[in-house]
Order: C-alpha cells, then structure tokens, then sequence
C-alpha cells in the first residue's frame, strides 16, 4: 500500500498544467502518512493533511500563496504595532497520533506564550472540496481557525470541544479583520503595509 501511495505521488508531481493540484486518497495509515511527511522533508511546496486515514496532498497556486503572504505579513505588522506578544510558525506540521489527525496551516501562530500548537491557523481557500480542516483543527486543540475566501474572513473559535462561527476574533477583539481584509486585496504590498501600519497607529 505504502509503495503504491507514493507512486500515486509522485505522479502527481509531474502534472502542471494547474496551478493548484489537489491528491486525495482514502485508507492510509498513520505509519503511511508519516512516510509521506518524510518524503516530501518540508518542502514548501506540499501541504499534507490527515484525518482518520483520508490523507490530501496539495500543491498551492500563485494566487493561493500571494494571499497567504499577504495576510500573514500584514496580521504581524498589527503584533508590531500592537505590541502583541506572538510566535510566528508559518506552515509548520502539526499532528497528534491519538486523535488521528494532522495538517499544515497556511500560517499559524501562537499569541502571548509559545505552546505546542498554535492558538490561531489560517488558512487560504481557492479551491473547495478535500479534508474537513476544521475538525482537523478541533482534534489538535487549535483555538481559532480563519478560512480566507472570496476576499473576507470567516473565523471559528473553538468553544467546548467544537467550533463556533463568529463575527470577530476573540484572540484578537482589537482587530479589524474588515480593515485587515480591505489591505490583504491592495495591489502594492509596500504602499500598502506602510498605510496600515499608520491606521493601526491612529485607532484606525
């Protein structure tokens, strides 16, 4: 099975016409999942994620790491600004053997003290369909999860061991996430962090 799952990979390598490629496939183990997580040796260019032996593997777009860039570059100017203790860890792998579960945000963080799993994941959404992220993220404990998707936030605090739609962060009750979404979108990165950052400065 393992063998077969990564001849199932590395033919996926080889497709190029789409910018985002999506591998899924049913029936995988934890010991097969690890195996793929050691092949791929971080590479930025796969994101892996598990649950419950449906394992996705997934090779991002241009437009798919522009926004999660963007986002992440302008969330830690607010920490700057803010002066808001965080620990940025990018697309690090998180995973947990008991509850059968695991994944690489697109960002992530840990605010106020570093821990083992991050307080806050998010993650870019371009195309639909694949693992149920969410309970992914229920399963390692993740307090808020935000999906990035048609240019606005859609942010889930973890409340009693299940996920909660909200209006606002309560990581985060300061922020913006309408003002923040406003500058994701802006066509110059530079003009643009430069005038957020005086936003955050002036109360916004």
């Amino acid at each position: 099975m393992t063998s077969i799952l990564l001849k199932d990979f590395a033919d996926m390598e080889l497709v190029t016409d789409d910018p985002e490629e999506r591998f899924i496939t049913n029936g995988v183990s934890w010991e097969q999942y690890e195996t793929v997580l050691a092949k791929l040796e971080d590479s930025p260019w796969y994101h892996v994620t598990y649950l419950e032996g449906l394992l996705e593997v997934m090779s991002p777009s241009r437009r798919h790491e522009r926004s999660k860039t963007q986002i992440g570059m302008f969330l830690e100017a607010y920490f700057q600004e803010t002066l808001t203790p965080f620990w940025g860890l990018g697309s690090t792998t998180f995973r947990n053997q008991n509850q059968r579960g695991g994944t690489e945000p697109d960002e992530c963080y840990c605010i106020g003290t570093e821990k083992d799993f991050p307080d806050l994941a998010i993650e870019v959404v371009v195309t639909s369909g694949g693992v149920d992220k969410l309970e992914v993220y229920r399963r390692l404990g993740v307090r808020e999860v935000w999906f990035w998707q048609d240019n606005q936030f859609h942010v889930y605090c973890l409340r009693k061991d299940r996920y909660e739609k909200v209006s606002s962060s309560k990581l985060l009750p300061n922020l913006d996430l309408k003002l923040l979404a406003e500058y994701v979108v802006k066509p110059n990165p530079l003009t643009a962090v430069l005038e957020f950052r005086q936003r955050i400065r002036s109360g916004q």
